[in-house]
């Protein structure tokens, strides 16, 4: 046998054993895929997690004013109405699509309820009802119920009494007295660090302005932030939304009682509009126009606090629709500390 008849030999053989390696390594591969997907088939329901990943918030403030009037109005009457059902059952019938929106729309909602129909009824063969009624009590919860608050008395000693209300319990988030100026600029491009979507809402005010707290919550982050600057983040009791509150004040940016675990009341002063930010450094002002960024985003499952599909949503309406509830503020000359003049107390369960 000569030498060519070796090498030829050989060659096939190390062909053979390459081929045989090579679906031995395909069948390998083919098990695990089998198994893992097995494995997720065969999950537990409880692991097999099924939650919102996605909202569109396209509700104009002039539908969600409209709405809770009704609701306020309501209240006293046989059938109570909810707001928040309402404006679902809207967008999920005209498709969230509010460019035609008239008042006359909700007007005849709540007239087929007080009539006895029930919004199960009316929502029945609509597709998307509950998704909508699922992502709006996420955003919309914690802005109307009923709530005890000091309003001014002279005959009291105090010059104040408590009052029971429901209505409207969340706040402007720039004090009572206080100018500002914005506009709708959700979306818009910003490109310190690298090129992303603006995923908040700025207010542009003076320096020192008092930030207030639109709701309820527990302090969650109190600190410096690359992009945001000295920023607090703010937690709803119900754990759905997340404010997020940043640019505040160079040397005294928040209220100075406030630590990661407080818990603050709506209508508390939580800091101080500022322009601190887009720095490595702490206690920088690389913010031209000294402006409030206020954010809001939705959790629906823990794992999206924070990854990489958190789910913010335009908060420019709501702001619209705070625009009249503001928290009046004093200061105290001692401390230079800003905080509400009227108290306000939540009322749990209604």
């Amino acid at each position: 046998m000569n030498n060519k008849m070796v090498i030829l030999i050989k060659r096939k053989r190390l062909l053979r054993f390459a081929t045989l390696f090579f679906v031995l390594i395909l069948l390998a591969g083919g098990c695990c895929l089998f198994f893992v997907q097995t494995a997720a088939v065969n999950a537990p329901k409880d692991e097999q997690k099924d939650f919102i990943k996605w909202v569109d918030f396209n509700l104009p403030y002039q539908a969600m004013e409209y709405a809770i009037k009704l609701d306020v109005n309501s209240q006293e009457g046989e059938i109570q109405l909810n707001f928040i059902e309402m404006l679902a059952y809207l967008s999920a019938k005209n498709g969230n699509n509010f460019k035609r929106f008239k008042t006359g729309q909700l007007d005849l909602v709540a007239d087929q309820l007080k009539q006895g129909k029930t919004m199960a009824e009316l929502a029945d063969g609509l597709k998307y009802y509950d998704y909508y009624l699922d992502a709006y009590n996420a955003a919309l919860s914690g802005l109307v119920g009923a709530y005890e608050i000091e309003v001014k008395e002279e005959a009291s000693e105090t010059g104040k009494s408590w009052e029971r209300k429901y209505g409207l319990k969340a706040f402007s988030p720039i004090a009572k007295g206080y100018y500002y100026n914005d506009f709708d600029d959700f979306g818009v491009s910003r490109s310190y660090g690298f090129t992303r979507r603006h995923l908040g809402h700025d207010m542009m005010g003076s320096v020192g302005t008092p930030i207030i707290a639109v709701e309820g919550g527990t302090v969650e982050a109190l600190g410096w932030n690359q992009y945001g600057g000295w920023r607090i983040g703010i937690r709803s009791h119900d754990t759905k939304r997340y404010y997020y509150y940043a640019h505040l004040r160079k040397d005294f940016p928040y209220n100075k009682s406030l630590k990661e675990g407080s818990v603050v009341l709506p209508g508390d002063v939580i800091g101080y509009l500022g322009r601190t930010g887009y720095s490595l450094n702490e206690n920088v002002n690389n913010i031209r126009q000294p402006h409030l960024h206020i954010g809001l985003q939705l959790v629906f499952d823990e794992s999206q606090k924070e990854c990489n599909n958190e789910i913010w949503i335009n908060i420019y309406p709501i702001i619209k629709l705070l625009y009249k509830n503001k928290s009046e503020v004093v200061k105290d000359p001692e401390t230079k500390e800003y905080s509400r003049v009227y108290n306000i107390r939540e009322i749990s369960g209604d």
